[in-house]
């Protein structure tokens, strides 16, 4: 992700440190945003927002990790950056273990943290395009009726044509329609291209998707 296409978020109760932050990551390139409390934070909504969270650990009223926890509850994806003076390890350890991207103690290396911040938007970047590709699957689903949704189903798990048009109470001809219509819509060419689509979105049983 290009410097330009992402925003580091501060948040930090400590007015010198959100101020040699800002002024850090600016010389480096990076927009930024600093706040002096995670209300303050939360205050602006920002789920659609692009970037990473710089979080303080001990502030005030919310704390870094509680902070973390509403975001995650939100489905807020921001990668975020543990920063902390006295933190314990049990902390650190905890942080990581919720999805924390890095825990970093103070006072911060500026290369260390330049370097933390590059690996999370990276990541994030991932994530989004991730998150895009299978959205774009959902979309071919909706387009999907109903009946091909049903014989899409049993088409994944294996069964044959014929097997289809039994359980279904249809024609061979009928399903052999609609299989091509799932195939067009789904836009693949192949069974092997449609079960590995359907078990991105946890559609495929393990069991389906080593059997296909």
């Amino acid at each position: 992700m290009g410097k330009n296409n992402g925003t580091v978020f501060v948040v930090d109760d400590d007015a010198s440190v959100r101020q040699g932050l800002t002024r850090l990551l600016e010389s480096a390139g990076w927009a930024v945003e600093a706040f002096a409390s995670a209300t303050e934070f939360l205050a602006e909504p920002r789920s659609d927002a692009i970037g990473c969270l710089l979080l303080d650990v001990s502030m005030p009223g919310m704390t870094g990790p509680e902070l973390h926890d509403q975001l995650r509850a939100r489905g807020c994806a921001l990668p975020v950056i543990f920063l902390s003076g006295r933190a314990t390890v049990a902390i650190g350890v905890h942080a990581m273990r919720v999805g924390a991207y890095d825990f970093l103690e103070k006072p911060v290396d500026d290369e260390a943290l330049l370097a933390a911040i590059e690996g999370a938007m990276e990541r994030y970047e991932q994530v989004r395009r991730r998150e895009s590709h299978l959205h774009e699957i959902r979309q071919r689903l909706t387009r999907l009726s109903p009946r091909e949704r049903e014989v899409m189903d049993q088409v994944i798990l294996g069964r044959l044509n014929k097997q289809i048009a039994s359980d279904l109470d249809i024609g061979v001809k009928t399903v052999k329609v609609h299989r091509g219509r799932v195939m067009s819509k789904m836009r693949v060419h192949s069974v092997a291209e449609l079960v590995h689509l359907c078990d991105e979105l946890g559609l495929v049983k393990r069991e389906a998707a080593e059997t296909a």
